[in-house]
C-alpha cells in the first residue's frame, strides 16, 4: 500500500494540532514525526527545524484568529463589535491553547514576514472596531493594548480553569465587556 505524501500544510497542521494537545513548549520534531508516522529527518523536507515549525504554527494561528475575529465582528459596531471580538478571542484561546501560545511566543522574522501580515489583519480588525468609539489618534495604541491585555488575561485564566471561586465566569465576561465599552466611551 502506497503511503500518502506529506505536504508542507500537512506538517504545519499536524504541528498545530499537536501543540493544542501537549502544549506549545512540549513540541519537538521527534514528537511530531511520531505523530505523522515518519522518521524525524523526513520533517526537514518541509520545515527548516523546530524554530521554523513554531513560526509557521504562529502564522497559521494568527491567521485563524484573524479570520475568526473578522467573521464574528462582520456588520457590528460599538459594544456589539467589542463583544464579538472578545468572544472570538476567548473561544480561540480556550479551544486552541497551544496555537494561542504560539501567537504570543514568536517574534516577526523581518520585512515580508507572513506573521507580520497576519498580525496586521488582526490589528486592522481591532482598529475598525475601535473606530466607532471616536478615540483620539494618540489613544488608539493604549486602547488596543488595554483590550489585548484584558482579553488575554481572561482567556488564559479561563483556559487554565483558574476561575475556581463562586460566581459564573460568563457573568464576569459580560461584565468585563461592559466595563471596557464604558471605559472606551468615556475617553471621548
Amino acid at each position: 500500500m502506497a503511503r500518502k505524501r506529506l505536504t508542507f500544510d500537512d506538517v504545519v497542521r499536524a504541528g498545530a494540532e499537536l501543540v493544542d494537545e501537549v502544549g506549545y513548549r512540549e513540541l519537538t520534531m521527534g514528537l511530531l514525526a511520531e505523530r505523522l508516522g515518519i522518521r524525524t529527518p523526513s520533517l526537514y523536507k518541509h520545515v527548516d527545524g523546530l524554530a521554523d515549525l513554531q513560526h509557521r504554527i504562529a502564522v497559521l494561528a494568527v491567521s485563524e484568529l484573524g479570520d475568526e475575529i473578522r467573521d464574528r465582528m462582520q456588520g457590528k459596531a460599538g459594544r456589539d463589535a467589542l463583544a464579538a471580538l472578545a468572544e472570538a478571542f476567548r473561544s480561540y484561546a480556550t479551544e486552541h491553547p497551544g496555537r494561542y501560545t504560539a501567537t504570543i511566543s514568536i517574534d516577526f522574522a523581518g520585512p515580508g514576514d507572513e506573521l507580520f501580515r497576519a498580525s496586521s489583519r488582526v490589528v486592522g480588525s481591532v482598529e475598525a472596531m475601535l473606530s466607532s468609539y471616536d478615540l483620539e489618534p494618540d489613544q488608539l495604541d493604549h486602547a488596543m493594548r488595554t483590550i489585548r491585555c484584558t482579553l488575554h488575561g481572561f482567556a488564559t485564566l479561563q483556559a487554565s480553569r483558574a476561575f475556581r471561586w463562586s460566581g459564573d465566569p460568563e457573568e464576569s465576561f459580560d461584565w468585563m465587556i461592559r466595563f471596557l465599552d464604558e471605559g472606551l466611551r468615556s475617553r471621548k
